[in-house]
């Protein structure tokens, strides 16, 4: 469920976890679309055949693409009201603990660890997220986000 919250509340965010998403299928149009995407076509991401026979016993998806997941997610747990611009600041850390195979299903968890202000009339939110496959025993990625929101 999407958590509404106005400019003004974004500080009392710290310490709140934003609770699970959706999930999203990781097809393999998508992970082939995400290999044009960044010019990474190694065959366990985008040779289903090969790829039997590779490490994970099918193909995989890039992490990167898995990381990029994160945009589509917070639309579904924050909605921040009178903001004008929404900045994806960077990374503090990111970890791909574990492979996601092609036809998983991955979902994101994300709690504020800290708010804070930065210049400009605007707040940073650190985020620890966490990347599930569906019916995994360890998260697929852990990372530490940085997202700034100005009026």
């Amino acid at each position: 469920m999407t958590l509404t919250v106005s400019y003004d509340e974004l500080p009392g965010l710290a310490g709140r976890d934003l609770g699970w998403t959706g999930w999203a299928e990781v097809t393999q149009e998508r992970v082939d679309t995400f290999a044009d995407a960044a010019d990474d076509h190694q065959w366990i991401h985008t040779d289903p055949v090969r790829a039997q026979d590779g490490p994970f016993g099918g193909p995989i998806a890039h992490g990167f693409l898995t990381l990029s997941l994160a945009t589509r997610f917070w639309s579904e747990l924050l909605e921040p009201r009178g903001v004008a611009t929404r900045v994806n600041y960077g990374l503090e850390r990111v970890r791909f603990v574990s492979p996601v195979p092609v036809g998983s299903r991955v979902r994101m968890n994300a709690v504020v660890a800290e708010v804070s202000e930065v210049k400009g009339d605007g707040h940073q939110l650190t985020v620890d997220q966490t990347f599930e496959v569906e019916g995994a025993g360890r998260p697929a990625l852990v990372a530490r986000s940085l997202y700034r929101f100005y009026r």
